[in-house]
């Protein structure tokens, strides 16, 4: 029997609740459309005159400075003011957003000294108005900086090294310093094209309008035939019919290939071994505890998808799953601050480290748009030996849990992940904490398709 999501204790927020936050977001923008880069208006002239009294004068001078508000010569305003934080201290040109001035609007530009001798650190720029995206630069030598490209904590570019030093960028242009890292720079994660995710956006409303329609029974799915049958047995379900988390995905898979096909997927194939996993250890447990079930789960119905969508060819395993990532380190929050650590990337048999997820699925959306994709969480299981249990359990990793996630970009350009399972929409952030950092999730890919009825 599958495990899947047995003992998940997922959170059951109200639809109504969920569906109106969803409408509301579509009418409030928490930001105006940004402009690309090279249209953002430029402050080199304002940061010429601020040179002498606020990025070298003495900290203590700084920090006793009034705010300023100044009126760029190609249009806008900008809020100059000082900020102390811990040992540091930070000089921020505060770009005007809905008329406030957030810091990371885009165009903000960040210099961050220390206040015992008011030495350079680091100056933050954010190309885009997302307080998770922005270009850092750092001090190397006396002729050289180095550059960072940070997106949702994780370093797309890693200390690139410029040639230049740090207090030249005080001045400079911001598209001459980028121009510094030529075709390093990954202009394209700032300047998202809003219409390329139209068809998602009007997905992910047809969606919303048919889960009210849905309830969790675990072991639960959609035959064939339209009969709520659980997957073990396929035998029809009695009392309340419903879904669990992947009957959920399956429903949905359906939901996209139905008005193709006028067919609903069959259980029992879904269920075969897809592609290379496990080893000669795990062969004598697949019986006793199934542990690739959701990662064959989410593979035979990406293949299915990717074989009817586009092409016999877009069903091979290369095709539907990620396996690439374009960062190779995180920005961990600990209790003694930020801690930056390596990044493996994808690993056989597990996928990607939770903590990966936000940046990846920002990269993805951008690289990729106009797909959903499925996960399958896992993580290493195993039981200890007890009086009960004299034999234990050994250690594996199983695949417990399925999970829609749909990363895009809304109509005012800000980045969303929409996540549904287990028969209803939940929280990103919430599926984000819910598991350790021990956990990592596998990702195929499926192309969307406007039209939706499952």
């Amino acid at each position: 029997m599958p495990i899947l999501e047995k003992e998940m204790n997922i959170p059951r927020f109200s639809r109504l609740i969920i569906v109106l936050l969803a409408f509301l977001g579509t009418l409030i923008p928490l930001s105006a459309l940004d402009q690309p880069i090279a249209r953002i208006p430029d402050d080199s002239s304002l940061r010429i005159s601020l040179k002498d009294s606020w990025f070298t004068e003495v900290p203590s001078v700084v920090l006793n400075k009034r705010r300023l508000l100044q009126t760029l010569p190609g249009g806008g305003r900008v809020e100059v003011r000082a900020q102390a934080a811990g040992d540091e201290f930070m000089i921020i040109l505060a770009r005007e957003m809905n008329g406030s001035f957030p810091g990371w609007a885009q165009g903000s530009w960040v210099l961050t000294r220390r206040r015992n001798d008011g030495a350079a650190l680091r100056i933050r720029i954010f190309p885009q108005s997302d307080f998770n995206t922005y270009v850092q630069f750092r001090p190397f030598s006396e002729d050289k900086c180095v550059m960072d490209v940070v997106i949702y904590n994780a370093y797309v570019v890693n200390s690139l090294p410029l040639p230049i030093p740090l207090e030249r960028l005080f001045v400079l242009p911001l598209e001459e310093v980028l121009d510094l890292a030529k075709d390093k720079f990954p202009r394209q994660y700032f300047e998202p094209q809003v219409g390329s995710y139209r068809d998602v956006r009007e997905f992910i409303g047809r969606f919303r309008e048919r889960l009210p329609e849905l309830s969790f029974r675990d072991d639960g799915a959609i035959d064939e035939n339209g009969r709520y049958v659980f997957i073990n047995d396929l035998a029809v379900q009695d009392g309340e019919a419903g879904l669990n988390c992947s009957g959920f995905a399956k429903w949905v898979v359906d939901g996209i290939l139905r008005p193709l096909t006028g067919e609903r997927l069959s259980i029992g194939p879904l269920k075969a071994p897809f592609g290379e996993r496990g080893s000669g250890f795990t062969a004598p447990y697949e019986e006793l505890r199934d542990p690739f079930f959701g990662l064959d789960w989410t593979r035979n119905l990406a293949s299915i998808a990717g074989k009817v969508l586009r092409a016999p060819a877009f069903g091979d395993l290369a095709e539907i799953e990620v396996r690439d990532a374009p960062f190779s380190a995180v920005i961990r929050r600990e209790r003694q601050g930020p801690v930056v650590r390596s990044f493996p990337g994808y690993l056989n048999d597990a996928g990607f480290d939770i903590e990966g997820i936000h940046p990846l699925l920002y990269t993805l959306a951008i690289d990729e748009p106009g797909r959903i994709y499925l996960a399958s969480v896992n993580a290493e299981m195993g039981a200890p030996v007890t009086a009960d249990n004299p034999r234990g359990l050994p250690r594996m990793r199983q695949y417990f849990h399925v999970a829609i996630l749909i990363p895009y970009f809304n109509e005012y350009g800000n980045f969303r992940v929409a996540i549904f399972e287990s028969a209803e929409e939940t929280q990103f952030n919430a599926f984000k904490t819910r598991y350790p950092s021990n956990h990592s999730v596998n990702l195929v890919r499926i192309p969307v398709e406007t039209s939706f009825d499952p």
